[in-house]
């Protein structure tokens, strides 16, 4: 599935859910699905500056070229934005992430329903999977 597929598909799925106490129950949801970070992961280097909690994200890069996340962090709420970029932008290249447009964070109200340093904590957890992405990219002599 494409990023954009992925985008689309959550745009789907939030429209179904009206009120906005069931979004965020359904955000608690997918961090409580998301596979926790063994405690060996959640290493500093691996914690996201800029984020109210605390917020781990590791990337790795398959033979393949695509980038896979994990992550995981000590908020629900938290733990379910970030399940969302996870699935997303894990199992691209680096070129598709960095080319990429997230739309779906306005398009299903994310962006308006945050506080403000929420929303500071989810650009930083973009910009920290970017920056995997482009450190990949660069590896790869590309």
């Amino acid at each position: 599935m494409t990023i954009e597929e992925r985008q689309q598909e959550i745009v789907a799925e939030f429209a179904d859910i009206d009120d906005w106490m069931d979004r965020y129950g359904y955000i608690i949801d997918l961090g409580n699905a998301l596979e926790p970070l063994p405690d060996a992961i959640k290493t500093p280097d691996r914690l996201i500056e800029g984020c109210q909690s605390r917020v781990w994200l590791d990337a790795t890069l398959d033979d393949a070229g695509r980038v896979h996340f994990r992550a995981d962090s000590d908020a629900i709420i938290v733990k379910g934005i970030i399940s969302l970029l996870v699935s997303v932008l894990s199992d691209h290249t680096p070129d598709e992430i960095l080319a990429s447009d997230l739309h779906f964070i306005d398009e299903i109200g994310l962006s308006r329903h945050l506080s403000p340093t929420r929303s500071n904590g989810l650009v930083a957890m973009v910009k920290q999977m970017r920056v995997y992405a482009l450190a990949f990219k660069t590896a790869q002599g590309k």
